[in-house]
């Protein structure tokens, strides 16, 4: 599914640096071996989504941590893993993880609520090595949602907001994972979860207008069973592209919640903590299963900026 690279460069090699068998340059400071010939390149910190909407993660961390390079990893091939079962999002998610551990991160963000759902909890008890670190999207979320700080692990307590409309893919619904880590930091909060079916496949094809009509007739599900809800969570990171179309259909009385920002001070915090963490590297490196010249194009559109991606 995802072929080896010779070689991934992801830094500005220095005139003093060795040379490995294939002609790449041999990187200071932490560094990941070549699948091919056995020399190193510069680590990164790595960015997984199960398709385009990771990439409201990745603008959001680049802009806090401009210094700070990056490997993106779409698996656009694969997309949505909204509707797939566990066991496929686990598998599909754990060869991701493991290609961005063969291009030299030691820290992957699953920039997909989805894979953070439903594989996390399991990579993390039997699959990640001592040495990697995955992190998921869900508790800088929630963390900001009770006002608790990073490590904070007091008892639950309870919380200003009481009712959480939370839109989400059907397989992270499902999961009730959201629920399970607001449980341990809160008391007392209602969470009705709204399956978000087709808004992902429209976000991806970019069609925006199908997704805005989406968008509505989900928020009108949800207000049959909470009509009067606090807040709101857009538990998939392709929503924040349809921000304003939640925001109207609930009302600007409702607080919506979205996730880019939170993580990336979440992972700003956790870079501080752990600078080892962040590798050497310079310039940072897009990845997708799908077809490069279309994930570029309309990853492009999204961000408003030139995006090029590479066959993974």
């Amino acid at each position: 599914m995802f072929e080896p690279q010779q070689w991934i460069s992801i830094r500005k090699p220095r005139m003093s640096e060795a040379k490995g068998q294939c002609g790449a340059q041999q990187a200071r400071g932490p560094v990941a071996k070549c699948n091919i010939c056995g020399g190193v390149y510069a680590m990164a910190v790595g960015i997984f989504d199960s398709g385009l909407g990771g990439l409201t993660v990745l603008d959001a961390v680049q802009k806090r941590l401009p210094d700070v390079p990056f490997v993106y990893l779409g698996d656009s091939a694969h997309a949505p893993y909204g509707v797939r079962t566990p066991e496929d999002i686990y598998e599909l998610t754990t060869v991701a993880v493991q290609r961005l551990f063969d291009a030299g991160c030691d820290l992957v963000i699953l920039a997909c609520n989805t894979a953070s759902a439903a594989a996390l909890r399991k990579m993390q008890e039997n699959w990640i090595p001592k040495d990697k670190r995955v992190l998921g999207v869900f508790v800088p979320l929630i963390e900001a949602l009770t006002e608790r700080q990073w490590g904070d692990n007091s008892p639950p307590r309870e919380v200003a907001i009481k009712h959480v409309a939370l839109f989400a893919t059907p397989a992270t619904v499902s999961s009730r994972a959201f629920q399970r880590e607001l449980a341990f930091r809160a008391i007392g909060v209602d969470v009705e979860a709204q399956a978000c079916g087709g808004v992902v496949d429209a976000i991806e094809e970019g069609d925006f207008i199908l997704a805005e009509a989406l968008v509505r007739s989900h928020v009108d599900a949800l207000k049959r069973k909470m009509p009067t809800p606090d807040a709101a969570i857009l538990g998939c990171t392709h929503y924040p592209l349809m921000t304003q179309a939640f925001q109207d259909a609930l009302g600007a009385e409702v607080t919506v919640y979205s996730q880019a920002d939170l993580v990336a001070e979440s992972l700003a915090d956790y870079l501080t903590r752990r600078p080892e963490m962040i590798g050497d590297g310079a310039q940072s490196v897009f990845l997708t299963t799908g077809d490069p010249k279309k994930v570029s194009a309309r990853a492009t559109q999204f961000l408003r900026r030139q995006i090029t991606f590479q066959s993974a």
